[in-house]
């Protein structure tokens, strides 16, 4: 059975949550900075524009709300740990992450991103404990799927998942290149924005 595209419509950006429109339901992406969250998104609604893929890490620096035709959102929130910008405006970013987090009230559930080929980073592991400390919800996304090799993939799922305090199948396993995982992710998303 064939996936089924998300169609998102871009609404907004903002810098503020408080600036968003409301929603009846939202689901996150968060996740490094070039761990494949535009690409991901993109793949979600089988477009190749809709979220803007750059070669260079950092770029998404507002917050984008993606509206879906049942009226549940999606927002790409910008990528942490590489962006060359000033200290003072990567500050700024945790606090908006944080404040969004924390205060969006039609947040449903955040996708952690991390990359699958290298595993989880010392600020993907940072973010895991932050959400479980505040209690929000998430679940873990590994991306780039495509980009190990068919002979360690087990091992790979197992050691993530590990390195992430969770079991092997608690992690979602996707790749926006091959279409790997994407129909199981679209399903997820849907229904948490249905329930």
């Amino acid at each position: 059975m064939g996936a089924v595209p998300l169609q998102f419509t871009f609404v907004t950006s903002a810098k503020r949550h408080a600036d968003l429109p409301a929603s009846p339901g939202e689901v996150a992406f968060v996740g490094r900075s070039n761990v494949g969250k535009s690409s991901l998104i993109n793949a979600l609604a089988n477009r190749r524009q809709l979220a803007r893929v750059s070669n260079t890490p950092g770029r998404t620096q507002l917050i984008n709300l993606f509206t879906l035709p049942g009226g549940g959102t999606v927002v790409d929130l910008p990528g942490y740990g590489y962006a060359k910008v000033p200290g003072r405006e990567r500050a700024g970013w945790q606090a908006m992450i944080e404040g969004y987090l924390l205060e969006r009230e039609a947040l449903e559930m955040v996708l952690v991103l991390v990359d699958g080929e290298i595993g989880p980073t010392r600020l993907d592991l940072q973010m895991l404990d932050w959400l479980r400390a505040n209690g929000v919800p998430h679940t873990v996304v590994a991306t780039k799927a495509d980009k190990v090799k068919p002979s360690k993939l087990a091992t790979r799922r197992r050691d993530l998942a590990k390195a992430c305090a969770l079991d092997p199948g608690d992690v979602m396993w996707v790749s926006a290149t091959k279409g790997t995982g994407i129909d199981r992710l679209q399903h997820h998303v849907q229904m948490l924005l249905t329930t």
